[in-house]
């Protein structure tokens, strides 16, 4: 049977979401047929046809009757500010996906439960692994998924794309503590020019002008997949002027000697074998725009792997922010679907 999928949200992720699905083997067997977003349906059908980063939808895409189409299935468009505002239970959908951002406490993300929704899907963090039923990330711990979860978090996309890689290592080399520097794109929470715009002063300027460096929640993501590792990772963020791909510096102590080949042998091994599809290895000269579009969580650049002493160690992970944390919300769906009670 058809699973009935809705989108809460049609931003980036939203939008990335619905392309993901579409380039996915899933795309005859999940329909989304509801979308909620404030902007308008002219707006929503030229921003589903047309991305600057992305391209062109892979399909036909046009209006009809008020509903978006996309190769002629209807989706059901709504434009309300608050979850009781959509009666998602009439609309017969299986699960939502939250791509607003704006809900991450279980009370605020019980109001979709309590308005109709089965089950839902965060494209971002919990405010604490409390707030939800699960927080996965695909390769990790997606196993631990029954079926029976009311809300689950898809993590964030730097998460999913390091903590694979801080598992492996620590599996193999024992991992003494670790430094994380996130070289991200630019993201819709920054202004063009300058202007008061965020609590954070930095923040407030100009998004395309500045390298700015930022908060993040890295760290604790990390502990939260990776309790082992609790009090010994620590994480800055740092926007740069770029409209996607970003990348991870990955610093750490190792518990055990080893030297750049070793490291290396480990991320291809690991990128043919048992994370194939989720990480890639390269040594070949990259940019970061060489990723776009990447479905991958991360791209190990072997050429860019470095050891001081015997312990003291750092890679470089290159990921696309936003088609491979989409692609990684289809894989993480499809696992707990298949584990849905019948």
């Amino acid at each position: 049977m058809t699973v009935r999928l809705a989108i809460n949200g049609y931003g980036r992720i939203g939008r990335c979401f619905l392309r993901a699905l579409y380039e996915s083997t899933y795309r005859d067997q999940w329909q989304v047929v509801a979308i909620n977003e404030p902007a308008d349906l002219a707006s929503i059908e030229y921003l589903t046809r047309f991305d600057s980063t992305h391209g062109r939808f892979p399909g036909v895409v046009d209006v009809s009757d008020d509903a978006l189409r996309i190769d002629g299935r209807p989706i059901a468009i709504t434009h309300a500010t608050e979850p009781e505002q959509v009666d998602w239970a009439a609309l017969g959908i299986d699960l939502l996906v939250e791509c607003s951002g704006r809900y991450g406490t279980r009370d605020q993300l019980q109001r979709f439960i309590d308005a109709g929704c089965p089950r839902v899907l965060l494209s971002h963090p919990a405010q604490g692994a409390e707030e939800v039923d699960a927080t996965t990330v695909f390769g990790i711990n997606h196993d631990t998924l029954r079926g029976d979860e009311r809300i689950v978090s898809n993590a964030s996309c730097t998460t999913n794309a390091v903590v694979p890689v801080l598992a492996l290592l620590d599996d193999s080399f024992g991992v003494d503590h670790a430094l994380l520097t996130t070289l991200h794109s630019v993201m819709n929470d920054q202004p063009l020019i300058d202007g008061y715009h965020h609590t954070d002063l930095r923040r407030t300027r100009s998004a395309m002008q500045s390298i700015i460096p930022v908060s993040t929640g890295l760290a604790r993501g990390v502990e939260r997949l990776l309790p082992q590792l609790a009090g010994r990772v620590k994480a800055k963020a740092i926007r740069v002027p770029t409209l996607n791909v970003s990348a991870i510096e990955l610093t750490l102590t190792l518990r055990q000697r080893v030297d750049a080949a070793a490291v290396n042998r480990l991320m291809a091994e690991a990128a043919r074998g048992p994370f194939a599809g989720l990480l890639a290895y390269t040594e070949q000269a990259h940019a970061s725009i060489d990723f776009n579009h990447d479905p991958h969580s991360a791209v190990i650049d072997g050429g860019q792997t470095l050891v001081s002493g015997d312990t003291l160690a750092t890679l470089l992970l290159w990921f696309d922010n936003e088609w491979g944390f989409a692609s990684r919300m289809v894989d993480v769906l499809s696992h707990w679907h298949h584990r849905w009670p019948r």
